[in-house]
C-alpha cells in the first residue's frame, strides 16, 4: 500500500511540474492520482476533502491561465492578434517547428514560441515593432506569472492530500 502511495505522490510531483511547465498535464494528474488512491484504499471518504480542493484548484488554474495571459496582454497594450500569435507560437514551439535550437529543444520552444508569435501577430496588426515587442513581452510575463500561481495552487492541493491521507497510510 505504501509503494502505491509513494508512486501516486511521484505522479503528483509531475503534476506540480506540469502546472508550471506548459505541455505537461498539471492539476489533472494530481486529480487522477487522488481518485486512484480513493479506489486503491477503498475509502472515498478519506479523499473527499483533497478531491474537492483539487477540483477547485483545477477550475482556478483554468481561470488563472486565461486571466493571467489576458491581463499581461492588456497591460502591454496587446491586441487579439498578439494573443493569437502567442497561441500559435506556443504550438509551433512545442512541436519543434522553430529552427533547430542547439539546446533546450521543445522546452525552449515553448518559452520562445509565444514570445515570437505574439511579436509577429502584433506586428502584423500594428506595423510598429516597438509596440509589438512590448506586447509580446507582456503576454509572456503574464503567462509566466499565471504558471507560477498554478504551481502554488498545485502544491497546495498535494499538501492537503498528504495532510489528510498520511495517517491512513502510516497510522500516525
Amino acid at each position: 500500500m505504501q509503494i502505491i502511495y509513494w508512486l501516486l505522490i511521484a505522479l503528483m510531483l509531475v503534476g506540480i511540474i506540469g502546472a508550471v511547465v506548459p505541455a505537461i498535464p498539471g492539476t489533472t494528474l494530481i486529480l487522477i492520482a487522488i481518485i486512484i488512491w480513493g479506489v486503491v484504499s477503498s475509502s472515498f471518504a478519506a479523499i473527499k476533502i483533497p478531491l474537492i480542493v483539487t477540483v477547485i484548484v483545477l477550475l482556478l488554474s483554468i481561470g488563472v491561465d486565461f486571466l493571467a495571459g489576458y491581463i499581461g496582454a492588456k497591460q502591454a497594450g496587446a491586441s487579439k492578434w498578439g494573443q493569437i500569435g502567442a497561441f500559435v507560437g506556443l504550438i509551433v514551439g512545442f512541436l519543434g517547428l522553430l529552427p533547430a535550437l542547439p539546446f533546450g529543444g521543445p522546452l525552449l520552444g515553448i518559452l520562445l514560441g509565444p514570445l515570437l508569435g505574439a511579436i509577429v501577430g502584433e506586428y502584423l496588426y500594428q506595423r510598429q515593432l516597438g509596440l509589438a515587442v512590448k506586447a509580446g513581452i507582456g503576454i509572456v510575463v503574464g503567462t509566466l506569472v499565471g504558471n507560477l500561481i498554478q504551481g502554488v495552487l498545485a502544491i497546495s492541493a498535494v499538501a492537503i492530500f498528504l495532510f489528510t491521507t498520511w495517517s491512513q497510510v502510516y497510522g500516525a
